[in-house]
């Protein structure tokens, strides 16, 4: 009991007001997501606004979160940086991931096609959605797939090796830092494939019925 007691504290003192501070930002970059997507997709369908919302909030994100890292790792390192505005978020992270503490090779490339290429494609992706391009649905499936993949290449790897950088002692590294936020890059573009899928399916069926005529 005594030693159940002492891993709750230490539970408790890992929710430091840094990262009560670092949460909240992470919300109000959604809340600013959710603005965007009220603000541009007036006139688009429910599913096609939540879609707006991870696009923007997911190139808010790499703005604002991923370039700093970027950056930081090719000048040197996060850990080396220290404490720094841009880079507590990191710091804080890298106790449940330290690969993102030491510029990890595979990490800093991924990370800078996600700050680059995917940031535009998401941004392509959100105008070809509010105008009703005809080129929205092969951006829309790319942008997923290469969420989906710098995912994959960031933790198979890991995971291979026996996981030696991830600390998945506590339920905040494990469940929020780990799973939830990563689990983000997963069920978004996830949802966005299904939609591409549907869509393009009924597309077909429209060709279909349109030739028979």
């Amino acid at each position: 009991p005594e030693d159940a007691l002492h891993g709750k504290m230490a539970e408790g003192e890992l929710v430091t007001p840094l990262v009560l501070t670092l949460l909240f930002v992470a919300f109000l970059q959604f809340l600013a997501g959710l603005i965007l997507a009220h603000i541009f997709g007036r006139r688009v369908s429910t599913g096609d606004r939540w879609a707006l919302v991870w696009l923007f909030y997911d190139v808010i994100c790499h703005i604002t979160f991923e370039t700093p890292f970027v950056y930081f790792s090719i000048v040197g390192t996060v850990a080396e940086k220290g404490h720094h505005l841009l880079n507590e978020v990191w710091l804080e992270y890298g106790k449940a991931d330290s690969r993102w503490l030491h510029s990890d090779p595979t990490i800093v490339s991924l990370e800078l096609l996600t700050v680059t290429l995917c940031s535009v494609l998401c941004l392509v992706t959100a105008y070809a959605i509010c105008t009703d391009k005809h080129y929205r649905h092969f951006v829309q499936i790319t942008v997923a797939v290469c969420e989906l993949y710098g995912g994959w290449m960031t933790f198979c790897p890991e995971w291979l090796t026996g996981s030696p950088s991830l600390d998945t002692s506590n339920f905040l590294y494990l469940w929020i830092y780990l799973v939830f936020f990563n689990g983000l890059w997963v069920v978004a573009p996830g949802y966005l494939l299904l939609q591409s899928w549907v869509a393009l399916r009924e597309q077909h069926k429209g060709q279909k019925i349109a030739k028979r005529k």
